[in-house]
């Protein structure tokens, strides 16, 4: 792959997380096991990131896709 192909994935992931903020996922967490007896619930989970990372990450991206090598 050259500069400017990594250039181009990192400005397209930089977008995608400027578009998309976060987002959720549920994990399942034992509660009470006694003997036979199994209790459990789900729980949400929240990962988030500010938009601005996102633009940070497509600076980067047009940063090396501008000063790859040229052949």
């Amino acid at each position: 792959m050259n500069a400017k192909t990594i250039g181009i994935i990192i400005m397209v992931i930089g977008l995608a997380m400027t578009l998309y903020t976060g987002f959720n996922y549920v994990t399942r967490e034992k509660i009470v096991d006694i003997g036979g007896i199994e209790i459990s619930a789900d729980k949400n989970h929240n990962v988030s990131w500010d938009s601005f990372i996102g633009v940070g990450i497509m600076v980067i991206g047009g940063v090396v896709f501008l000063t790859g090598r040229k052949k």
